[in-house]
């Protein structure tokens, strides 16, 4: 378990992480969700000890990290997989962090096999690939066995069937009873791997909560129906007290309604339906919705791209 009580972090002025309060339980895959300049490095840092916090505490599983005696027996982390010593050979590289936290030489070559490395186990790290060397980090962190695995960005350079392996591996673990905490800019893929988020903007805590919850309450979510005989459809849920959207492209929208109790009244009163769909937003879009106000850096689609210097002539179009 991870445990975090009004965790601060300031650079000079600039308060980079504010009072976090939160849990990371284990048995659950917890996704930890923030725009850019968010804090969650600065968070998954002091986590390890690599950054001291201003004010605050953190705990892994009830002790401070730099009073663990072995700690990748504790928390295995992948915050930086280009974080090796290129000369080495993969299968060296886990045999120094194993020999540093009393780790048995045989576990490098079961975590070798796990993230699928054997093959190129005694190649120098610097020939990988970004995919290559995510997965030599993800070896690094299962390396100890730990109750606690900590990933930053973990499915960056992965091919479709890493991304598959790795969402896979995650669940695995914390269906083992594990503490996972994974933060991931891909929306799409923390939706299909976390059980619960927490959410920061701008150093501060906006969201613990499960993914369901997340979502139910940072989006709109209705019922889409679609029917030819439209105006009797309006007429029959306007007498049972139910308001209706009309979108203008024939489709109606009733918002907070249930579609059983929509298709009983259409049956009731023989009306054909094409469509009685509940519709509710992606994770995505909540997240869009939660941080709005949180976001530090903004692009602006409409801004004009500056022309060549006028002393440059045509020659710039050849080069």
């Amino acid at each position: 378990m991870i445990e975090l009580e009004g965790l601060t972090k300031r650079y000079g002025e600039k308060v980079a992480v504010n009072n976090l309060t939160f849990t990371v339980r284990p048995g659950i895959v917890t996704g930890f969700l923030g725009p850019n300049g968010a804090g969650k490095s600065t968070t998954m840092r002091m986590l390890l000890g690599l950054d001291r916090p201003t004010a605050g505490d953190v705990r892994i599983d009830g002790q401070h990290y730099d009073h663990l005696k072995e700690p990748l027996k504790y928390i295995g982390a992948l915050l930086d997989a280009k974080a090796m010593h290129g000369g080495r050979s993969a299968f060296n590289h886990l045999l120094c962090l194993a020999q540093s936290n009393g780790i048995p030489r045989g576990r490098v070559a079961e975590v070798l096999d796990t993230v699928g490395l054997t093959a190129v186990a005694k190649k120098k790290a610097k020939g990988f690939s970004l995919g290559m060397g995510q997965r030599l980090g993800i070896a690094g962190a299962l390396l100890g066995d730990p109750r606690i695995l900590m990933f930053d960005e973990p499915v960056n350079g992965l091919d479709p069937e890493g991304i598959h392996w790795i969402r896979n591996l995650m669940k695995s673990l914390a269906a083992q009873g594990r503490t996972v905490f994974v933060s991931s800019h891909l929306m799409s893929e923390m939706a299909l791997t976390a059980d619960h988020l927490v959410v920061i903007g701008q150093g501060r805590l906006l969201a613990d909560t499960s993914m369901a919850e997340f979502i139910e309450q940072n989006s709109r979510s209705y019922v889409r129906i679609r029917s030819p005989q439209r105006e009797r459809l309006l007429d029959v849920l306007h007498e049972a007290g139910i308001t209706v959207v009309e979108t203008g492209n024939g489709t109606l929208e009733v918002d907070g309604g249930k579609p059983e109790h929509i298709g009983e009244l259409a049956a009731q009163h023989q009306i054909v339906l094409h469509e009685l769909s509940p519709q509710q937003a992606s994770l995505e879009e909540a997240f869009m919705q939660l941080t709005a106000e949180s976001v530090e850096y903004h692009a602006h689609s409409d801004t004009p791209v500056a022309a060549p210097p006028q002393q440059w002539g045509d020659d710039w179009k050849e080069n």
